[in-house]
Protein backbone atom coordinates (compact mmCIF):
# COMPACT_ATOMS: atom_id res chain seq x y z
CA UNK A 1 0.00 0.00 0.00
CA UNK A 2 2.80 2.37 0.93
CA UNK A 3 4.55 1.52 -2.32
CA UNK A 4 1.42 2.42 -4.27
CA UNK A 5 1.09 5.73 -2.38
CA UNK A 6 4.71 6.56 -3.16
CA UNK A 7 4.09 5.89 -6.84
CA UNK A 8 0.99 8.08 -6.80
CA UNK A 9 2.88 10.90 -5.06
CA UNK A 10 5.75 10.54 -7.56
CA UNK A 11 3.35 10.69 -10.52
CA UNK A 12 1.57 13.74 -9.12
CA UNK A 13 4.92 15.47 -8.61
CA UNK A 14 6.02 14.58 -12.14
CA UNK A 15 2.80 15.93 -13.63
CA UNK A 16 3.21 19.13 -11.60
CA UNK A 17 6.77 19.63 -12.85
CA UNK A 18 5.74 19.03 -16.47
CA UNK A 19 2.81 21.42 -16.05
CA UNK A 20 5.02 24.12 -14.58
CA UNK A 21 7.58 23.64 -17.36
CA UNK A 22 4.78 23.88 -19.92
CA UNK A 23 3.52 27.09 -18.35
CA UNK A 24 7.01 28.54 -18.41
CA UNK A 25 7.42 27.66 -22.10
CA UNK A 26 4.06 29.19 -23.00
CA UNK A 27 4.92 32.30 -21.02
CA UNK A 28 8.22 32.68 -22.90
CA UNK A 29 6.45 32.15 -26.21
CA UNK A 30 3.85 34.77 -25.29
CA UNK A 31 6.52 37.27 -24.29
CA UNK A 32 8.43 36.68 -27.53
CA UNK A 33 5.29 37.08 -29.63
CA UNK A 34 4.35 40.22 -27.72
CA UNK A 35 7.80 41.74 -28.37
CA UNK A 36 7.48 40.86 -32.06
CA UNK A 37 4.00 42.38 -32.14
CA UNK A 38 5.23 45.63 -30.58
CA UNK A 39 8.11 45.81 -33.08
CA UNK A 40 5.76 45.28 -36.02
CA UNK A 41 3.34 47.84 -34.60
CA UNK A 42 6.15 50.40 -34.28
CA UNK A 43 7.33 49.66 -37.83
CA UNK A 44 3.80 50.04 -39.19
CA UNK A 45 3.30 53.34 -37.38
CA UNK A 46 6.60 54.70 -38.69
CA UNK A 47 5.76 53.64 -42.25
CA UNK A 48 2.33 55.28 -42.02
CA UNK A 49 3.90 58.49 -40.70
CA UNK A 50 6.46 58.50 -43.52
CA UNK A 51 3.71 57.79 -46.05
CA UNK A 52 1.76 60.74 -44.71
CA UNK A 53 4.81 62.99 -44.94
CA UNK A 54 5.48 61.81 -48.51
CA UNK A 55 1.86 62.47 -49.50
CA UNK A 56 2.07 65.96 -48.03
CA UNK A 57 5.37 66.61 -49.85
CA UNK A 58 3.94 65.43 -53.20
CA UNK A 59 0.89 67.65 -52.73
CA UNK A 60 3.10 70.61 -51.87
CA UNK A 61 5.39 70.00 -54.86
CA UNK A 62 2.43 69.71 -57.24
CA UNK A 63 1.19 73.03 -55.91
CA UNK A 64 4.64 74.52 -56.53
CA UNK A 65 4.51 73.42 -60.18
CA UNK A 66 1.05 74.94 -60.61
CA UNK A 67 2.18 78.21 -59.08
CA UNK A 68 5.22 78.36 -61.37
CA UNK A 69 3.10 77.71 -64.44
CA UNK A 70 0.59 80.32 -63.31
CA UNK A 71 3.33 82.92 -62.83
CA UNK A 72 4.74 82.24 -66.30
CA UNK A 73 1.28 82.56 -67.87
CA UNK A 74 -0.09 85.54 -65.95
CA UNK A 75 3.05 87.63 -65.49
CA UNK A 76 4.57 86.76 -68.85
CA UNK A 77 7.91 85.90 -67.31
CA UNK A 78 10.46 83.23 -68.17
CA UNK A 79 10.74 79.85 -66.46
CA UNK A 80 14.06 81.01 -65.00
CA UNK A 81 12.42 84.00 -63.35
CA UNK A 82 9.44 81.99 -62.10
CA UNK A 83 11.71 79.34 -60.60
CA UNK A 84 13.77 82.00 -58.82
CA UNK A 85 17.00 81.80 -60.83
CA UNK A 86 16.49 85.10 -62.64
CA UNK A 87 17.16 86.26 -66.16
CA UNK A 88 20.01 84.86 -68.19
CA UNK A 89 19.67 81.25 -67.02
CA UNK A 90 18.47 78.39 -69.23
CA UNK A 91 15.69 76.91 -67.11
CA UNK A 92 12.90 74.55 -68.10
CA UNK A 93 9.95 73.24 -66.08
CA UNK A 94 8.56 69.77 -66.82
CA UNK A 95 5.16 69.48 -65.13
CA UNK A 96 4.75 65.83 -66.10
CA UNK A 97 8.12 64.78 -64.70
CA UNK A 98 7.84 67.24 -61.80
CA UNK A 99 11.26 68.77 -62.41
CA UNK A 100 13.01 72.10 -62.81
CA UNK A 101 16.17 71.88 -64.91
CA UNK A 102 18.94 74.47 -65.07
CA UNK A 103 21.19 73.83 -68.08
CA UNK A 104 24.76 75.10 -68.16
CA UNK A 105 26.82 74.68 -71.35
CA UNK A 106 30.21 73.07 -70.84
CA UNK A 107 31.92 76.10 -72.37
CA UNK A 108 30.86 78.04 -69.25
CA UNK A 109 32.12 75.42 -66.82
CA UNK A 110 35.01 73.52 -68.38
CA UNK A 111 37.81 73.73 -70.90
CA UNK A 112 37.59 71.16 -73.73
CA UNK A 113 38.31 67.64 -72.49
CA UNK A 114 38.67 68.82 -68.87
CA UNK A 115 36.65 68.14 -65.75
CA UNK A 116 38.12 70.86 -63.53
CA UNK A 117 35.86 73.87 -63.12
CA UNK A 118 37.03 77.13 -64.63
CA UNK A 119 37.83 79.86 -62.13
CA UNK A 120 35.21 82.16 -63.58
CA UNK A 121 32.35 79.74 -62.93
CA UNK A 122 32.06 80.50 -59.21
CA UNK A 123 29.59 83.36 -59.61
CA UNK A 124 27.26 81.21 -61.75
CA UNK A 125 27.36 78.23 -59.41
CA UNK A 126 27.20 80.35 -56.25
CA UNK A 127 23.99 81.95 -57.49
CA UNK A 128 22.45 78.58 -58.38
CA UNK A 129 23.52 77.10 -55.03
CA UNK A 130 21.97 80.06 -53.21
CA UNK A 131 18.61 79.60 -54.98
CA UNK A 132 18.66 75.86 -54.32
CA UNK A 133 19.30 76.41 -50.62
CA UNK A 134 16.66 79.12 -50.27
CA UNK A 135 13.84 77.63 -52.33
CA UNK A 136 14.53 73.92 -52.86
CA UNK A 137 16.36 72.81 -49.73
CA UNK A 138 14.02 69.84 -49.19
CA UNK A 139 14.11 68.56 -52.75
CA UNK A 140 16.30 65.91 -54.34
CA UNK A 141 18.79 67.36 -56.82
CA UNK A 142 20.60 65.60 -59.66
CA UNK A 143 23.64 67.05 -61.39
CA UNK A 144 23.78 65.36 -64.80
CA UNK A 145 26.77 65.51 -67.14
CA UNK A 146 26.34 65.15 -70.92
CA UNK A 147 28.73 65.05 -73.88
CA UNK A 148 28.48 64.97 -77.65
CA UNK A 149 29.07 61.77 -79.61
CA UNK A 150 32.68 62.45 -80.62
CA UNK A 151 34.97 59.74 -79.19
CA UNK A 152 37.55 60.69 -76.58
CA UNK A 153 41.01 61.31 -78.07
CA UNK A 154 44.33 62.05 -76.38
CA UNK A 155 42.76 62.34 -72.94
CA UNK A 156 43.06 60.65 -69.55
CA UNK A 157 39.36 59.81 -69.71
CA UNK A 158 38.46 56.32 -70.84
CA UNK A 159 35.34 57.48 -72.67
CA UNK A 160 32.60 60.12 -72.73
CA UNK A 161 30.75 58.38 -69.91
CA UNK A 162 33.69 58.86 -67.56
CA UNK A 163 34.21 62.47 -68.63
CA UNK A 164 30.54 63.36 -68.13
CA UNK A 165 30.48 61.69 -64.70
CA UNK A 166 33.62 63.51 -63.56
CA UNK A 167 32.20 66.85 -64.70
CA UNK A 168 28.99 66.18 -62.79
CA UNK A 169 31.07 65.29 -59.71
CA UNK A 170 33.04 68.53 -59.99
CA UNK A 171 29.82 70.55 -59.87
CA UNK A 172 28.41 68.47 -57.01
CA UNK A 173 31.56 68.86 -54.93
CA UNK A 174 31.57 72.60 -55.51
CA UNK A 175 27.96 73.25 -54.46
CA UNK A 176 28.26 70.86 -51.50
CA UNK A 177 31.29 72.83 -50.34
CA UNK A 178 29.12 75.95 -50.58
CA UNK A 179 26.38 74.50 -48.38
CA UNK A 180 24.17 72.06 -50.29
CA UNK A 181 23.28 69.07 -48.08
CA UNK A 182 25.08 65.92 -49.25
CA UNK A 183 22.11 63.59 -48.86
CA UNK A 184 20.00 65.77 -51.17
CA UNK A 185 22.28 65.74 -54.21
CA UNK A 186 23.85 63.17 -56.51
CA UNK A 187 26.02 63.13 -59.62
CA UNK A 188 24.98 61.34 -62.81
CA UNK A 189 27.00 60.79 -65.98
CA UNK A 190 25.06 60.21 -69.20
CA UNK A 191 27.85 60.56 -71.74
CA UNK A 192 26.38 61.00 -75.25
CA UNK A 193 23.22 58.99 -74.47
CA UNK A 194 20.74 61.88 -74.14
CA UNK A 195 21.38 64.44 -76.90
CA UNK A 196 19.10 67.47 -77.20
CA UNK A 197 20.33 68.33 -80.69
CA UNK A 198 21.86 66.60 -83.70
CA UNK A 199 25.47 65.54 -83.37
CA UNK A 200 25.83 66.00 -87.12
CA UNK A 201 26.59 69.72 -86.77
CA UNK A 202 29.02 71.73 -84.65
CA UNK A 203 26.21 73.80 -83.14
CA UNK A 204 24.28 70.64 -82.24
CA UNK A 205 27.33 69.11 -80.57
CA UNK A 206 27.85 72.30 -78.57
CA UNK A 207 24.29 72.07 -77.22
CA UNK A 208 24.78 68.45 -76.25
CA UNK A 209 27.91 69.24 -74.22
CA UNK A 210 26.22 70.44 -71.05
CA UNK A 211 25.61 69.96 -67.34
CA UNK A 212 22.04 69.92 -66.06
CA UNK A 213 21.04 70.69 -62.49
CA UNK A 214 17.71 68.93 -62.03
CA UNK A 215 15.45 69.74 -59.08
CA UNK A 216 12.88 67.01 -58.41
CA UNK A 217 9.61 68.43 -57.15
CA UNK A 218 8.09 65.03 -56.46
Amino acid sequence: MRAINKKVIFLIGLVSIVSLAGCTNWKKKYQALNVEHQNLKGLYEREMAEKGQLTDQISQDQQTIKQLQQQISERHITAAEAAGFGEGYDVSIDAQAGTITVTLPNTVLFDPGKATLKKGTSSELNHIQSVLNQQYANNQIDVVGHTDSDPIKKSKWKDNWELSAQRALSVVRYVVAQGITEDKIRAVGCGPARPIASNATASGKAKNRRVEIVVHLR
